[in-house]
């Protein structure tokens, strides 16, 4: 028999319990340090985000979960888990929700077989999230059906690094510094354009402009009067980011790319290309279509900064934005 001291702590410990069960979610793409993409990004500020919310997250199905995240970072797989994983998991388990995460299609890589997969993996999914409506747009002109269950979520970076605190405009007598960084060196990215910009910069039928390329770029292509910068990511690259006064973009059918919202989180107006997918619907919101004749926009676009950067700073793009629509779309799942 307990004694009265015995029972009074085994009351203690029972009544101090936590009886509030916290939710789980399993995430395909284990977060890791320096730059991995944009997808890492997602999955690093959305697993800060839940856990600080009081999520527990997981990036496997040891644990299971209330609800399942899945991404795709390509065929050469880096995630730990895939969609048919998810399909034996919630043929068990039917109360595991879903939600799958879409970034990419074929046309940006001049691939074949990324769309069909995709769709294969969708099949699991109870919602959809595409990165940009441009995005949903390509996949429903294809295989997605847009009476189910989805939604558009851009891309954000994150804030402690991208953020337009000690940006300005150009001072009297400074030249506008006009950014772009790429980790990838392909031609799609814009590299025609920026090019051209160079071009322009070099023959001085341009003045008080500067292009500033960080990261990497062709081989073949040699700058003539651009400041290069090799590849750096977080802090560095904030840094580096804030010492320009606008982004340009000209990467061709981005789904919905991080480098952009990089730029445009340090405070920086966009300059942007009409075949940048994605990009063309931060670019309508903070920015500016580059036009047919390039000399023209880029001093155009150097007029209208000022009315361009009070636009994108009286309501700019977020990570921790990303990251509560994110949350906000799983605790609605979770409720049914």
């Amino acid at each position: 028999m307990l004694s009265m001291q015995q029972l009074f702590f085994k009351m203690i410990k029972l009544f101090s319990q936590d009886f509030t069960k916290a939710p789980t979610v399993a995430i395909n793409l284990l977060p890791r340090e320096g730059s991995w993409g944009g997808a890492n990004q997602w999955t690093t500020q959305l697993s800060r985000w839940l856990s600080y919310h009081g999520w527990m997250v997981y990036y496997d199905l040891s644990v299971i979960p209330d609800v399942v995240v899945v991404t795709h970072t390509g065929f050469s797989t880096e995630n730990s888990f895939e969609a048919k994983e998810v399909a034996t998991l919630k043929k068990k388990y039917p109360h595991v929700q879903c939600l799958h995460r879409i970034n990419d299609n074929d046309i940006r890589k001049n691939s074949s077989g990324m769309d069909d997969f995709l769709a294969e993996s969708n099949r699991v999914a109870d919602h959809t999230v595409f990165v940009s409506k441009w995005l949903r747009d390509h996949h429903a002109a294809r295989w997605f059906d847009l009476s189910r269950p989805h939604s558009v979520i851009t891309p954000g970076a994150d804030p402690r690094f991208f953020n337009p605190i000690g940006t300005a405009l150009p001072a009297p007598g400074e030249p506008l510094r006009l950014v772009t960084h790429h980790w990838s060196d392909n031609w799609n990215k814009g590299f025609d354009v920026y090019q051209q910009i160079d071009e322009l910069i070099a023959a001085e039928k341009i003045k008080d402009l500067e292009l500033w390329v960080i990261g990497r770029w062709p081989q073949e292509l040699k700058w003539k009067a651009a400041r290069t910068f090799p590849s750096t990511t977080g802090a560095k690259l904030g840094a580096l980011l804030r010492q320009c006064h606008g982004y340009v973009s000209a990467s061709r059918y981005e789904p919905g790319a991080m480098h952009v919202a990089e730029g445009l989180q340090c405070g920086l107006p966009l300059l942007y290309h009409r075949d940048t997918g994605g990009t063309v619907e931060q670019g309508l919101r903070y920015g500016m279509q580059i036009g047919d004749d390039l000399g023209e926009t880029l001093r155009y676009f150097s007029q209208q900064l000022p009315q361009l950067r009070a636009k994108l700073l009286a309501d700019p793009p977020s990570g921790s934005k990303m990251a509560l629509e994110y949350l906000q779309l799983l605790q609605r799942m979770l409720l049914g």
